[in-house]
């Protein structure tokens, strides 16, 4: 099973990691323009595509019921179209739509929260989050940033998903958010 995560940035001056998950062994790339990852994933053709970035705008307000939910379950994403989010939000807006039309299957997801349900470390603890990772069984050895850990991450839950052992929070309608399975 082959699917791929991937880190967007929110600016093309800035990396944006991309994670190509076979199985559970992780290949990850660094890009900086779309027409890197649309070249990476047409090369890869991933089964399924996870992004870590918005990919639709909220009907009414600065959130979608996807995040209203999150927060219900204590994790707080950051809304579509606050300042420091609006350039995220359009450009993963794009790539969604440019992947889609050349064929690929895309949803979207937040490391942050799937770490969360996962209980393994987020980011801010490097170290923690690759031990937590290569305890879920992902094998990658090279060094690696933590935007290839998101984009890990976002794979991760990309094969969930295909394994039918995901949570999706919001609505077909504003868009959802697909995280690891919830626990009730």
């Amino acid at each position: 099973m082959k699917v791929c995560g991937i880190d967007l940035a929110g600016n093309p001056k800035n990396k944006t990691g991309i994670c190509i998950l076979v199985n559970l062994t992780a290949r990850t790339f660094i890009v900086y323009q779309n027409h890197e990852i649309i070249n990476l994933i047409k090369k890869e053709k991933p089964k399924l595509i996870a992004i870590d970035a918005p990919l639709s705008m909220p009907k009414n307000g600065k959130l979608r019921s996807a995040e209203i939910q999150l927060r219900k379950i204590g994790i707080r994403a950051y809304p579509p179209l606050i300042k420091s989010m609006e350039s995220l939000t359009k450009g993963g807006i794009l790539l969604k739509k440019k992947l889609e039309k050349i064929g690929f299957r895309v949803l979207e997801t937040y490391p942050g929260g799937a770490q969360d349900i996962l209980k393994i470390p987020r980011k801010k603890n490097k170290d923690g989050l690759i031990n937590g990772l290569k305890n879920l069984g992902i094998k990658f050895d090279k060094k690696i940033t933590h935007h290839e850990l998101d984009a890990i991450t976002a794979a991760y839950v990309a094969r969930l998903e295909l394994l039918g052992k995901t949570s999706k929070f919001g609505n077909k309608k504003e868009g959802e958010i697909v995280l690891p399975k919830v626990s009730n």
